[in-house]
């Protein structure tokens, strides 16, 4: 690694697995129906608030084989599922006319930052910790977060 590396958009496009491990907000907005719906088993009735619980929808076993871990082969071998909404098993923006209005020029600039730190710094987690036991549970709040701090060590690569 070195002033002679390139940051390339290949590096990010179609690597759909880094955005799904912990969606930006784990609840939509409240949105209010304008008429009568049926939704699997629940009638929706006309000015009712409803809320999507997008975090439950990325880890529903009827969606996703081993929801509670993850495996980032499966968006490798299912690289057609969109994370911008077209595709209702993964929302972390929202969808349809409801949708972050931002998200193109949010990825751009978080895959921008990111790739821009990636070329920078060489990365270690502190005190010996390896990935394979990094604990990545999360906590709660209007965001979902780590429950516990990531700790890693940058030094510069130039």
């Amino acid at each position: 690694m070195g002033n002679d590396r390139v940051i390339k958009a290949s590096y990010y496009h179609g690597k759909n697995y880094k955005k799904r491990l912990h969606p930006p907000v784990p609840f939509s907005g409240f949105r209010e129906s304008s008429g009568d719906a049926i939704i699997g088993e629940y009638n929706i009735t006309p000015r009712a608030l409803n809320i999507v619980n997008a975090w439950a929808i990325q880890r529903d076993p009827k969606l996703w084989d081993d929801p509670e871990n993850f495996h980032p082969e499966r968006f490798l071998n299912n690289s057609n599922v969109v994370f911008k909404g077209q595709h209702f098993q993964l929302i972390p923006f929202g969808a349809g006319r409801r949708g972050c209005p931002g998200v193109s020029l949010a990825i751009i600039t978080i895959e921008l930052a990111l790739a821009s730190l990636i070329y920078e710094f060489n990365w270690k987690l502190s005190n010996g910790v390896k990935g394979e036991t990094l604990d990545v549970e999360e906590t709660w709040g209007i965001t979902v977060g780590r429950k516990y701090p990531l700790i890693v060590i940058a030094t510069p690569t130039i």
